[in-house]
């Protein structure tokens, strides 16, 4: 046990967001599982770009499917049908493949963090040094095992699905440019052509939505990080309840004041949690309404080219289909950034612990009385 003394120096891990990816990318490079990271991010990366390639065929079946039904042709309907079966087959398998190495991805990541988090609390005096750090140095197996765990889980989901929609990204542009060819816009007496305005109207639709998401949402990074304090909080006071029981449980007193800071850490976390729920609930509001109005909005765009004779009905149900999929790439920011803020607190989390137990060495050596009670 440790007797009650001054506070020691406190120590801050506070750092942007680059210093913190930066020390955390380090910390796992130097993990043992390196290679094994290494080489699941690649063989994920080629998983991506076949799914992306199958998902172009897809994309370009949309033409004669369409374009049977409307000649209303029954054998070049039975035809697509037989195509669109091997399409999808193909996707399914690659999908579970994709599925399948973006767990383990998860599982080598929390690995490799957790190891290098304990070895660094465990160097010697450091875990001393750190109960005496100031709030940085509260409930240390929060930080290493619940944390640590939400990190790399998030870490793991939001990365594979970045890499995705960065590909389909980039390869949904330049299918899109190729349908939507170019749009005359008569304005003010001249007319303007727009080569590729499908693309423009994506990534206009795109950066409105993600602009406003983020200016209803930006607070939830705070909500969330102090959501992650408060139920540390609540589980430190329950851990040192039930490791006093005998002595809490013997007097009336002690009782009562272990009730009374229980239910106290327990109001912090139900405050904290009901803002993140009008946080939440404020951000639907931007996420699910541009969902809707994604059910009108690519034929809207495709309209002005199918109503020229530029499109058959088949090369529009084409194009609404390029661009839905680089709509809901373009989208990842917007139907993912409750997510990034939880990853983003998250970080905070981990990234000063650890920051915080290499700066403890700078706290100097650790007196012997200072280890045990007087």
């Amino acid at each position: 046990m440790i007797e009650n003394k001054p506070a020691r120096t406190r120590i801050s891990g506070q750092a942007d967001l680059l210093s913190q990816l930066d020390m955390m990318i380090r910390a796992l490079l130097s993990s043992p599982l390196r290679n094994r990271l290494f080489l699941l991010g690649g063989a994920i990366f080629l998983i991506i770009a076949a799914t992306t390639y199958a998902q172009i065929r897809l994309n370009r079946w949309n033409q004669p499917f369409y374009d049977a039904l409307a000649r209303r042709d029954m054998h070049g309907f039975f035809v697509q049908l037989t195509v669109f079966a091997v399409i999808v087959a193909v996707l399914l398998v690659l999908n579970v493949a994709q599925r399948f190495l973006s767990e383990t991805m998860k599982l080598w990541l929390r690995q490799g963090l957790t190891q290098d988090l304990v070895q660094e609390w465990l160097k010697p005096h450091r875990a001393l040094r750190l109960s005496e750090a100031g709030p940085i140095g509260i409930n240390p197996d929060q930080r290493m095992h619940e944390d640590a765990r939400h990190l790399t889980e998030l870490s793991g989901t939001l990365g594979v699905e970045l890499m995705q929609a960065t590909v389909l990204v980039l390869t949904f542009i330049g299918v899109l440019w190729r349908i939507s060819g170019s749009f005359s816009l008569p304005l003010f007496g001249h007319v303007y052509v727009i080569s590729g305005y499908m693309v423009w109207a994506a990534f206009a639709y795109a950066i409105s939505a993600s602009l406003v998401s983020y200016w209803v949402g930006r607070s939830l990074v705070p909500r969330n990080s102090q959501r992650y304090q408060r139920e540390s909080e609540l589980r430190a006071a329950l851990m040192r309840t039930n490791d006093h029981l005998v002595a809490v449980q013997a007097h009336g007193r002690s009782l009562d004041i272990a009730r009374r800071k229980i239910l106290d850490r327990l109001n912090g976390v139900l405050g904290a949690m009901w803002r993140l729920v009008f946080g939440l609930t404020n951000l639907t509001w931007i996420t699910a309404g541009y969902g809707w109005l994604m059910l009108v909005a690519p034929i809207l765009v495709a309209a002005p080219a199918y109503f020229s004779g530029a499109l058959t009905f088949g090369g529009m149900m084409m194009a609404v289909g390029a661009f839905n999929q680089l709509q809901l790439s373009l989208r990842w920011y917007i139907d993912n950034f409750s997510s990034i803020a939880d990853w983003r607190a998250t970080l905070l989390r981990v990234a000063e612990f650890r920051r915080a137990l290499v700066a403890c060495d700078a706290l100097g050596p650790v007196k012997p009385q200072e280890k045990t009670n007087a």
